[in-house]
């Protein structure tokens, strides 16, 4: 359930509000809005316990969470949240692009993309150095060597760097070199790994599962969002279907969907969504224009020789022409 405070409660109040809700066996989230405090008393049912906080000073009303989410739900934050990490700022009206190859090959690949991505006006950098690929004999990715190869990129650039991570084990150093922990799609349910994330600290983009519903995905972010890490970001990649002239389908209804039941800030990925670089630039263009608040996507300086995923990546000029249409877009809209 959610504690709304009145207006002006004081700071004692709400310290005695949090301090009931862990007597009644609950456990708390204090989220300061705009416009009030709430507090969020998480756990099981507790018989009287609405009627008991309802009593304390400072206190609005006590009511339900309805959705099965409950900190990512609007219920609990009806403004939209904004992820900011370095120069990258996602949701709440700013757009934030993060683009990069699909894997770090070497010092000079990961150098040069940088340097275009930061030229074409993006604030993320993406890479990934730890490869979950189907195939075990395939490109695994440099590893730690490549997380220290997108470290001196940031240190070139200024750019925030994305990058996956893909067990438990791996958070403390992955969390030494990144500024944003990307969960992929093959770990959107993989519970210990989420909280690790969410404990590091650090924004995590959380991608979703090819065959998860919405609430499933959102239930996936809570398991960050428990921990007190707010700085989550969605990702819709696409979902697997019946058609098979796409890598995947990209299901952009999500994207208002997600606006509406949450106040996490929505991520597309056309390169996974699409597969195919002549359709990553349309679709980038129609997420911005459905309300996307950020997009990832892959480039690569030659495509044809990629170590992974080479058929989804865009070019450079093919990146700085979807940036400049994407910018078109944004503007019309009012996002910046």
């Amino acid at each position: 359930m959610i504690v709304v405070m009145k207006p002006g409660a004081t700071k004692q109040q709400l310290d005695h509000i949090v301090e009931r809700i862990e007597q009644l066996g609950l456990r708390s989230q204090v989220i300061v809005g705009t416009d009030r405090t709430v507090v969020a008393a998480l756990g099981e049912k507790r018989d009287g316990a609405k009627q008991a906080l309802e009593t304390g000073d400072g206190v609005e009303k006590v009511v339900p969470i309805l959705a099965p989410y409950k900190m990512a739900s609007t219920e609990v934050k009806p403004e939209p949240t904004c992820v900011e990490v370095r120069g990258l700022r996602v949701g709440a009206g700013r757009l934030g692009i993060i683009a990069g190859p699909c894997s770090v090959e070497s010092r000079e690949q990961i150098l040069a993309i940088a340097d275009i991505v930061k030229e074409a006006g993006a604030a993320g950098l993406r890479g990934g150095a730890f490869k979950p690929r189907t195939s075990p004999y395939s490109f695994q990715g440099l590893k730690e060597k490549g997380l220290e190869l997108l470290a001196l990129a940031r240190e070139r650039t200024g750019l925030a760097i994305v990058t996956e991570v893909m067990a438990p084990e791996h958070v403390p150093m992955v969390a030494k070199y990144a500024d944003v922990l990307q969960v992929g799609a093959r770990n959107m349910q993989n519970y210990p790994l989420l909280e690790a994330a969410g404990e590091s600290g650090l924004a995590v983009l959380l991608k979703r599962g090819p065959s998860a519903t919405m609430d499933e995905f959102l239930l996936a972010a809570e398991y960050i969002l428990k921990t007190g890490n707010y700085r989550v970001m969605l990702c819709e990649r696409g979902i697997r279907t019946f058609e098979d002239h796409t890598r995947f389908t990209l299901p952009l209804a999500s994207v208002p969907y997600l606006h509406q039941t949450t106040h996490l800030p929505v991520v597309v990925d056309p390169s996974h969504g699409t597969g195919k670089a002549s359709l990553v630039a349309p679709m980038a263009v129609a997420a911005i224009a459905s309300g996307a608040d950020g997009l990832i996507v892959e480039i690569h300086p030659d495509p044809e020789k990629a170590l992974s995923d080479g058929f989804q990546a865009l070019t450079p000029g093919a990146f700085r022409k979807m940036m400049s249409e994407c910018k078109k877009v944004a503007a019309a809209l009012g996002r910046y």
